[in-house]
């Protein structure tokens, strides 16, 4: 029998696939599905988990109004106002929410670009330094992420916890031997998501100590987190980078990932 041939590419994800992979890789503390909308909430800690995201948004302007407006009273009635996350790829529409959320005041932020690469081709080998959790994040892992890249919401250590618990991930860190034992250097995740009969690497919370950078370590998280999400079966991995962050751009470049779109906030003053 002819020996099968590894497959050198993995398909692409584009449209609500790219979309909802990207939501389940960080997933919210609560989703509540509004005329086509997905409402997402966590208690305020990062955008990305404290969007109103349009999956199926209605076509009708009217009707695309009446839900901005239904969507502003729910979360109002909360104390809260929304910000949207508009999507530019391949296989959405967004562009009529943009109008009808113009017309109604809101002004956009700068784009946050959403970047992929194959795994199939993917042979460099874990940093030797790494060590590696499966599952849930640990407590070590936990403490020098959030000395690494602290935020300053109410609660946000905890909440950080909760929302990254939400998927089964791989969580890397890399230790110094020259900094003492158990010093942690630079840290990331790797969620894994599962779509129909494949798994998708999504990354994030990719961190390095301030001290210590440009010495490669942003690079062997980055290399080692897509050697362990292939040998855990995923065949493509995603990431969102804002614009601005030219080192980090430059280094997903470099280690494969082209780009698959791009969302933008949007909020009224």
């Amino acid at each position: 029998m002819p020996k099968r041939s590894r497959p050198t590419s993995s398909p692409a994800l584009a449209g609500t696939a790219l979309l909802e992979t990207l939501l389940a890789g960080w997933r919210a503390l609560s989703r509540l599905e509004v005329d086509g909308f997905a409402v997402l909430r966590s208690r305020g800690v990062t955008r990305r988990a404290n969007s109103v995201v349009p999956l199926e948004p209605p076509s009708d302007p009217a009707a695309l109004d009446a839900g901005a407006a239904r969507i502003e009273g729910l979360l109002g009635a909360a104390g809260e106002r929304p910000t949207f996350r508009l999507f530019t790829c391949e296989g959405l529409h967004h562009e009529p929410v943009r109008t009808a959320l113009a017309q109604r005041g809101y002004e956009e932020g700068t784009p946050v670009h959403v970047l992929q690469r194959s795994l199939a081709d993917h042979r460099t080998a874990p940093d030797p330094r790494a060590a590696i959790t499966v599952g849930a994040p640990p407590e070590d892992w936990l403490e020098a992420s959030w000395r690494l890249a602290p935020r300053p919401e109410a609660g946000a250590r905890e909440t950080l916890r909760e929302i990254m618990a939400g998927t089964p991930a791989l969580y890397l860190d890399l230790h110094d031997p020259d900094s003492g034992p158990g010093e942690i250097v630079a840290v990331g995740r790797a969620a894994l998501v599962p779509h129909r009969r494949r798994s998708i690497a999504v990354l994030d919370q990719i961190a390095v100590d301030p001290e210590r950078r440009r010495e490669g370590l942003g690079r062997a998280c980055v290399d080692s987190l897509l050697s362990l999400a292939a040998v855990q079966g995923a065949d493509l991995a995603l990431l969102e980078v804002e614009t601005g962050n030219t080192a980090a751009s430059a280094l997903y470049k470099a280690t494969g990932f082209r780009a698959a779109g791009e969302y933008r906030y949007l909020t009224r003053p």
